[in-house]
């Protein structure tokens, strides 16, 4: 997507969005809540929480991708440069 279209997100835009994109791919891998819940060792409360309202540890979030098959993912955040202005660019280079 456009980066522009998330130029006003707030924290819980980014969250919420995370935790229907975590619903989708349990539901699509016909995972239940309680199941997924189980298996990645975050309680059941906690993942019903998250898909609701998208607040979660960073370490359940963490161990719920590892669970779906999505680890390589979060592993992949951040490895690509993205730069905002050229001394960004210069600086990188230093």
């Amino acid at each position: 997507m456009d980066q522009m279209n998330f130029l006003w997100d707030t924290p819980s835009d980014v969250a919420l969005r995370l935790a229907r994109k975590i619903k989708d791919i349990r539901k699509r891998k016909k995972i239940t809540q309680k199941e997924l819940a189980g298996r990645s060792n975050v309680s059941y409360a906690t993942l019903r929480k998250f898909e609701k309202t998208g607040q979660i540890s960073l370490e359940s979030f963490i161990k719920l991708t590892m669970e779906l098959g999505l680890i390589q993912e979060i592993n992949n955040l951040f490895t690509e440069p993205v730069y905002s202005s050229i001394e960004e660019v210069i600086n990188a280079s230093k």
